[in-house]
């Protein structure tokens, strides 16, 4: 049992760090843009989607993920400069309305063009197969995908605290307004927000295809989980969504050894109990 309970810690590592990334593009948009993103799912399947195109076109597990998220990025560009834009300065439901209308809109093109059946794609031959852990015999791709990520992170919580373009999307969370006063170019963050927190999601769709698979319906399969890990983490909080993502993955993954059914059930009590007994999110503070 032991062993059981250390390779699923494993597993709930890999699954949350994909959670995290998902997480982490979610939060900077709706921080910076004060906009939840329903589009942000549907842009999580067109990461895995073209992930396995290029892949399949090139023959290159690795091209796959290094241009499928960059593709993700052009549609964030374009949603964010020729829709969202134009709202800002209307009423708040009808940006939300925009944005569920965009994720419908995207959910329907992933079927026209790649059709209602779901695919598979294998990770990269030098990744396949398992290596032995000592405790356990573990696959080399999810290992991969740990450190990946972690690398990943780690990387996107400097840029956001050691850089300038980082200090401005952070004050963009925390005043957007003394932002437009100190004369930063509010439209071009708000693209450059958008379009990181879609190649987030493109790149987290991308690394997930060779665990998850692929299917039409996956952008609405982990849009509410992305939800949950905003609340939980605090809203606006990276390091928050971050810590969020991996607690998450890390639930679910171990509830699947004792009680199977309730391993997608754990996420929402998460997030009920947080909104009881912390509204504010595990590293809120308004």
């Amino acid at each position: 049992m032991s062993f059981l309970i250390l390779s699923q810690i494993l597993n709930g590592f890999a699954t949350g760090m994909l959670y995290a990334l998902v997480g982490v593009g979610l939060t900077l948009v709706l921080g910076v843009l004060n906009l939840p993103n329903f589009a942000h799912g549907t842009l999580f399947a067109f990461g895995a989607y073209f992930t396995y195109t290029v892949a399949n076109l090139t023959d290159s597990f690795y091209l796959g993920v290094l241009i499928g998220p960059l593709l993700v990025v052009l549609i964030g560009f374009v949603i964010e400069s020729q829709g969202v834009r134009r709202l800002y300065a209307a009423h708040h439901d009808y940006q939300l309305l925009f944005l569920f209308a965009i994720a419908l809109i995207l959910q329907e093109t992933v079927i026209l063009i790649w059709g209602p059946v779901g695919f598979s794609l294998l990770p990269p031959k030098f990744l396949a197969g398992a290596v032995d852990l000592g405790f356990t015999v573990y696959p080399k791709y999810r290992l991969a995908l740990i450190l990946f990520t972690a690398t990943i992170v780690v990387a996107l919580y400097l840029m956001l605290t050691r850089t300038n373009v980082g200090a401005i999307l952070r004050a963009g969370i925390e005043n957007r307004e003394m932002v437009k006063v100190l004369g930063i170019n509010i439209n071009k963050v708000f693209l450059f927000t958008f379009g990181l927190g879609a190649y987030l999601a493109g790149l987290a769709g991308g690394l997930a295809t060779p665990i998850w698979g692929l299917t039409p319906t996956m952008g609405f399969d982990i849009l509410p989980i992305s939800f949950v890990i905003v609340v939980v983490a605090g809203l606006g909080s990276i390091l928050g969504a971050i810590a969020a993502g991996i607690l998450i993955g890390l639930a679910q993954s171990l509830t699947t050894i004792w009680w199977p059914e309730a391993a997608n059930v754990v996420i929402y009590l998460i997030m009920g109990l947080t909104i009881i007994l912390r509204p504010q999110g595990l590293f809120g503070s308004r």
